[in-house]
């Protein structure tokens, strides 16, 4: 049985799309769209940065404040990484690779977090520290509210580590345990074959994640704007919103997304020419699981400081606050639920059939330019939320004025950025179907498009559910791109914690916070859910 299915698994693993082969038009079309939708709005950005008048251009683009913003965002992405390594790590290295008790429960304290928005954690801690919050009020302990840089910082590490926690973790369940044998039996201890031997192993599992933590700290507008912190993102709002410099505006929103394409190049960057895998026969050993022993209790205090500082304390204060308030206005609670399901659902229906072809072409009719279609989908992922709020503002005033500032725009610029988020599940539900059941149908008769319908669409179900519920829930969570697109008057959850913690109104914020919360765990149990299925899998192989 176990050589049937190591049979299967080669045959599977080996199957590659046909380079060259020529691309249905079913697909071609809706691909293009898709990657126009995505290019021209920030060929408008470009367009009206470059309307600033030359003698001022100097002025606008190097001004020292430019130079502040720059030092700030760096120093806050770089930190925050840091950070978030720093917990990250040994997190994982306990539930991954010792014999700590209750590692289930550890691995939903590494991946919880998640469910809890950057915002509504900043909402969260102001609410709970300083005068009048919550710590002071239950345990007359009065500490600073979180405000700066080390504020912004502590509250997007504590948010985010949990994306570096789950590429860690993975990663060392699937390390080659021979190495490390072939390290200790040259003599080397403990300690060194960890630095020497699977830290390297982890670099790439560490890339990935950094870059999406690096990824959402650049884009990040809630966190930085409650901890009165000035980035780049922060600093678009205020010229766009505020001062109404719509060119300085797009300056920054360039800058911005500079800093953004540097990110991802120095990733590729490091990531080139890597090979991990094994080159040489055998069978890849089980790990085995190293002992605490004096170690047991500070690494269960470890982990309890950071189930306090991450479930305990947002989801306490949330509560109390809920509970010590007046009745909640139900009906304000009822629209703000109403219209971020109202924006969340047509986007997530417009992301995954626009993701469908963009997936296929990349993996049934793989060439250079439909892999160039799918990686100019993830542009708008990578680009921040405000430069590509921002670049829609001056698309649709200059060439669609009657889509500024409506529900139909909102969407298209939500579908844009989370293109990347809805290919990612199909793509995979596509290279695990196997290909020669299309083939079959398109030889007994059946057009590129029919085939799809009658064979692929039912093999591929589950990533297309998948896609939808993670599109439905990140725009749920979504601040800024909402925050500077919706209509007047279009108050969504994201909006209302918001503009109520900005005027420390945390008793009225207090029910909107709790609402996203329940609505954002539930991709965390998809999430859960996935890796569950994916460990089923493995162990059926």
């Amino acid at each position: 049985m176990q050589r049937t299915s190591s049979q299967n698994q080669v045959k599977i693993s080996s199957f590659k799309p046909r380079v060259g082969r020529p691309a249905p038009k079913t697909f071609l079309i809706p691909a293009l769209f898709a990657c126009l939708a995505v290019l021209i709005p920030l060929a408008y950005l470009i367009l009206r940065a470059l309307e600033a008048n030359p003698k001022d251009l100097l002025e606008i683009v190097f001004r020292v404040r430019n130079l502040e913003l720059l030092l700030n965002t760096v120093a806050l992405g770089l930190g925050v990484v840091l950070v978030s390594s720093v917990i990250a790590l040994p997190l994982a290295w306990l539930t991954a690779r010792t014999n700590i008790a209750a590692k289930g429960v550890l691995t939903l304290i590494g991946v919880l977090p998640l469910a809890v928005p950057g915002y509504v954690g900043a909402y969260a801690m102001l609410a709970a520290t300083g005068q009048n919050g919550v710590l002071e009020k239950l345990l007359h302990v009065n500490i600073p509210r979180p405000e700066g840089y080390f504020g912004a910082l502590g509250v997007l590490a504590l948010f985010s580590f949990p994306y570096l926690f789950l590429n860690l973790w993975n990663a060392l369940r699937g390390l080659d345990p021979s190495l490390e044998e072939s390290g200790r039996s040259l003599g080397l201890s403990q300690w060194r074959v960890f630095w020497r031997v699977i830290l390297p192993q982890l670099r790439p599992a560490w890339l990935s994640g950094a870059l999406l933590i690096a990824l959402h700290v650049l884009g990040d507008f809630g966190v930085v704007s409650l901890t009165r912190f000035d980035t780049f993102s922060s600093a678009i709002y205020v010229q766009y919103n505020a001062a109404y410099d719509r060119v300085y505006a797009a300056w920054l929103g360039l800058m911005l997304l500079t800093i953004t394409v540097g990110t991802l190049t120095l990733e590729s960057r490091f990531l080139r020419n890597i090979r991990l895998s094994r080159v040489g026969s055998g069978v890849a050993r089980h790990q085995s699981m190293s002992l605490l022993r004096n170690w047991t209790l500070p690494a269960f205090g470890f982990v309890l400081a950071i189930a306090i500082a991450t479930l305990i304390i947002p989801l306490g204060t949330i509560v109390y606050w809920l509970l010590g308030s007046a009745v909640p206005d139900w009906q304000a609670l009822f629209f703000a639920v109403q219209n971020s399901a109202f924006a969340a659902a047509p986007t997530a229906l417009v992301a995954t059939f626009f993701a469908v072809p963009l997936a296929i072409l990349g993996t049934r009719y793989a060439s250079p330019f439909t892999h160039l279609l799918e990686r100019s989908a993830y542009l708008g992922y990578a680009t921040p939320p405000l430069a590509l709020a921002l670049a829609f503002v001056f698309f649709s005033l200059r060439v669609i004025p009657d889509l500024y500032q409506t529900l139909t725009m909102l969407v298209i610029a939500l579908s844009i950025h989370f293109f990347a988020e809805a290919i990612g599940p199909i793509r995979a539900s596509l290279l695990q179907a196997n290909p020669k059941l299309e083939e079959a149908a398109r030889g007994l008769g059946f057009t590129s498009l029919q085939a799809f319908a009658k064979v692929t669409l039912v093999l591929i179900r589950r990533g297309l559910l998948t896609s939808l519920a993670l599109v439905f829930l990140s725009c749920l969570k979504e601040l800024p791109i909402t925050f500077l697109l919706s209509p007047i008057g279009f108050d969504t959850l994201s909006k209302q914690i918001f503009a109520f913690t900005s005027e420390s109104m945390f008793a009225q914020a207090a029910p909107y916070a709790l609402t996203i919360v329940i609505a954002s765990s539930l991709m965390v149990g998809l999430v859960l859910r996935q890796e569950q299925a994916s460990n089923v899998r493995r162990k059926t192989q």
